[in-house]
């Protein structure tokens, strides 16, 4: 066995991307060459990162991979994660930092929320949501900022009147979302924005706990005090609606915007949607697999010495399951590096694997059908409104995406 006296010098993690469209060439290295290689994280210690697609799956499989961010070991990447280890934010673990039973039972009430059959109803609200905001840019006229006008608003509406959380408040909550997966943030800054995003939560569920309404955090305080098996807690409930709340809206917020840059970009990409002839749930699949924009959440810690790839990791070792690199591994996808629709990438790990699978994926994969349908059916002449490769790429954030992207039609 290697000693950690005997090991090369970690890389740094990230490494850079030379495309903002493509991952980092450095992944498609380390698959070849180091599939479990040590990184040294941004913001201190060391971390195994893993790129196979196989063994990526094998870890969000094993239970002895912990989520809990507590854990020792546990990847210094998150910066929420961070402002709560060196800021003195409560760090009570919301469901993804859960494992085991107590995972199970967290997610448990919420399960019903997100079923296909239950998500479907919500089509034709969603629908009107998307049209409304359409109809809205082509008001104001050409140019626009598809993340203001669509990207955004779009799926803050829709996780605000599921939770039952007022949509007036989306200014406040989308600036500590960007507070707290940016990179660039002070960690003072990162925790204030903790702070006051739980200090809004916790006024918001206490209101709901005395007058649970028909919205998904109502249900879910009845349906526990209904059940009377201890979950009935306040400060889960606040984790629980801050997690929803915050990857409800930025993880497909990005997706719709790194979708549309990327489809705008390539025409023949594009021209399925403009003629109504491609199938819309196949792309959504592409396109999640192909940009995997939250691979820092598959992060995880050794709680038992094992062995992945060849390699043994240590208890209290902290692992990077890199989703990123999996989705790109040419043992899994052919020509991986390619946007193709009609390849059948629906094994890919972009929802996550395992126990700890996306909990909203269904409801992530209807929005993006409906938004990428309707955008190019009703602006068939929508197009970027400047190079590629001056937009303004999220590189300092948790979560890829695009903080602009100036379209014209």
């Amino acid at each position: 066995m290697t000693s950690s006296t005997d090991r090369a010098p970690a890389m740094p993690f990230p490494p850079p991307r030379t495309c903002p469209l493509h991952q980092p060439p450095e992944y498609d290295r380390l698959r070849t060459e180091e599939p479990v290689a040590r990184a040294a994280m941004p913001h201190g210690g060391e971390a195994w990162l893993i790129t196979r697609y196989e063994d990526v799956r094998a870890v969000l499989a094993d239970p002895r991979f912990s989520s809990d961010r507590r854990k020792p070991g546990f990847p210094r990447i998150h910066p929420a994660v961070i402002a709560a280890q060196d800021h003195g934010v409560p760090a009570r673990p919301n469901m993804i930092g859960l494992d085991g039973a107590e995972h199970a039972a967290n997610r448990r009430p919420v399960l019903s929320e997100f079923t296909v059959k239950r998500v479907r109803a919500m089509r034709p609200r969603i629908q009107a949501i998307v049209d409304e905001h359409i109809d809205a840019m082509l008001a104001a006229g050409s140019p626009a900022d598809l993340v203001t006008s669509l990207s955004l608003p779009v799926p803050s509406l829709v996780i605000c009147e599921l939770l039952g959380v007022p949509y007036a408040d989306h200014e406040f909550f989308q600036s500590c979302t960007a507070e707290l997966l940016s990179f660039s943030t002070t960690g003072g800054g990162r925790a204030d924005a903790m702070n006051r995003m739980l200090a809004y939560m916790d006024r918001l569920c206490a209101a709901k706990e005395a007058d649970p309404g028909d919205d998904l955090l109502g249900r879910v305080i009845t349906k526990q005090r209904t059940a009377g098996d201890g979950t009935d807690d306040h400060e889960h409930l606040v984790g629980l609606a801050v997690i929803l709340l915050v990857a409800g809206h930025e993880t497909t917020a990005n997706v719709i915007s790194l979708g549309t840059a990327a489809l705008l970009n390539d025409p023949a990409l594009a021209a399925p949607l403009r003629s109504g002839t491609g199938s819309t749930p196949a792309l959504v699949e592409e396109l999640v697999r192909y940009f995997s924009i939250t691979g820092a959440v598959t992060s995880r810690a050794a709680t038992e010495d094992t062995t992945i790839g060849g390699t043994p990791i240590r208890a209290g070792e902290g692992v990077v399951a890199l989703v990123p690199a999996a989705n790109h591994d040419p043992d899994a996808f052919d020509s991986p590096d390619r946007i193709d629709p009609e390849r059948g990438s629906r094994h890919h790990l972009g929802f996550g694997y395992g126990v700890h699978q996306c909990l909203g994926q269904n409801l992530a994969r209807l929005e993006l059908e409906i938004v990428f349908d309707t955008l190019f059916r009703r602006i068939p002449t929508l197009r970027l409104d400047a190079p590629l490769d001056t937009l303004p790429f999220k590189d300092d954030a948790a979560i890829y995406g695009l903080n602009e992207l100036p379209v014209a039609w």
